[in-house]
């Protein structure tokens, strides 16, 4: 009898133990973003992570969302999701980005996260370089251009280490091709950018394709800058030359005194002057009131990356031999109230997927109105 009530006790222990353990142990994952929470791609990759956070159940409601996105911050039953900023778009030294990583990487030796997740190519660069081949699992989103550049992978196909994740390649040829659909008898085009890592990958992208003959304009030239005064000075200069602009970033872009221009305030200033049509990569700048974009999904490139945690964490397989992906694209954009700018017509244009009824940079720098960095 005695025997029984020892074995009864032990197991009771044992049992306890186990719910305790249970209790106690939930997924720790980290998230990194090169940017800032008002930047307008942010919102849209936030979007795309809370969504797939609530479909591969390491989220169990749109509350437990709401509050990792307020707090960056949300703890329940099953998991622990915490989120850093480098401010890389703001805050864009070489200096400036190391010194964001050795703070990050504090926080996360501190977390002793499960999985890291970085956003685009900075968090990419700065912290995922400093966890190759540990033993926490690392996916990426948006890095620009094949993914190889930071030694992170040995191919697309097989990783190859403890790293996996989703890269942007954007749709040029895509955006063109319909483009001269929505404003018919171009012949020439201009690429104007930023001098960011962003900015140059994607300048790099058009050119790429370009050349191989699948851009059916001529391109004039291509300015890649993070000086306003010099970006101005270009788009103002080649409207005179182009039928139409590429418009890549201007995110980065500094005034004379080497402080950050407003991406908003830019783009104020860039659709008060500047009168011919442009086409732009990402939904956030059509947001902004540029004209159309083929869009490069921030939401879609979140999604998958969170997808891709959900394989290594509930499927237990290895980053090594999880492909690296490119989402499918999103929608065919317009911004009406640019288009109407432009005075281009839309009734016909039965292609296009996606309206936007508002420009946020006028909204915020109206027109009649002088701003600080309208340099020019």
């Amino acid at each position: 009898m005695k025997l029984y009530r020892i074995i009864f006790v032990v197991l009771m222990i044992l049992g306890l133990v186990s719910t305790d353990y249970a209790q106690q142990k939930k997924l720790r994952i980290f998230v990194v973003s090169s940017y800032h929470r008002e930047y307008l791609w942010e919102q849209d990759l936030n979007k795309g992570l809370c969504a797939a956070m609530l479909d591969f159940k390491f989220l169990d409601n749109k509350e437990q969302t709401e509050e990792y996105t307020k707090n960056d911050f949300v703890e329940t039953d099953k998991t622990v999701l915490k989120k850093e900023w480098m401010d890389s778009k703001r805050k864009s030294s070489k200096q400036q980005q190391e010194q964001s990583a050795i703070r990050i990487l504090k926080e996360i030796d501190q977390f002793k996260p499960d999985l890291i997740i970085l956003g685009d190519d900075n968090a990419s660069n700065y912290i995922g370089t400093q966890y190759i081949d540990s033993d926490i699992p690392v996916v990426f989103w948006g890095i620009d251009g094949i993914p190889l550049k930071y030694g992170l992978i040995d191919s697309l196909d097989h990783p190859g280490h403890n790293v996996t994740g989703v890269y942007q390649t954007g749709y040029p040829a895509e955006t063109i091709r319909y483009f001269m659909k929505l404003v018919p008898n171009l012949k020439t085009f201009a690429i104007l950018s930023d001098g960011s890592e962003t900015g140059k990958a994607k300048s790099k992208g058009i050119i790429k394709v370009y050349n191989e003959g699948k851009i059916p304009l001529r391109l004039i030239e291509t300015v890649t800058t993070n000086s306003l005064t010099e970006w101005q000075a270009a788009a103002l200069r080649l409207q005179d030359k182009v039928d139409a602009f590429f418009v890549v970033n201007h995110n980065t872009l500094k005034d004379k005194k080497g402080d950050p221009a407003d991406p908003l305030q830019v783009a104020a200033w860039y659709l008060k002057n500047i009168k011919k049509p442009e086409c732009t990569t990402e939904k956030q700048f059509v947001e902004e009131g540029f004209l159309f974009t083929v869009d490069d999904s921030g939401f879609k490139q979140a999604y998958e990356a969170v997808r891709m945690a959900h394989i290594i964490l509930h499927e237990k397989k290895k980053p090594a031999d999880i492909p690296v992906m490119v989402p499918t694209r999103g929608a065919v954009m317009v911004n009406r109230e640019r288009a109407q700018m432009l005075r281009i017509n839309l009734s016909d244009k039965n292609f296009i997927e996606e309206y936007v009824d508002k420009i946020l940079s006028l909204e915020k720098y109206p027109q009649n109105k002088r701003h600080k960095n309208a340099e020019l």
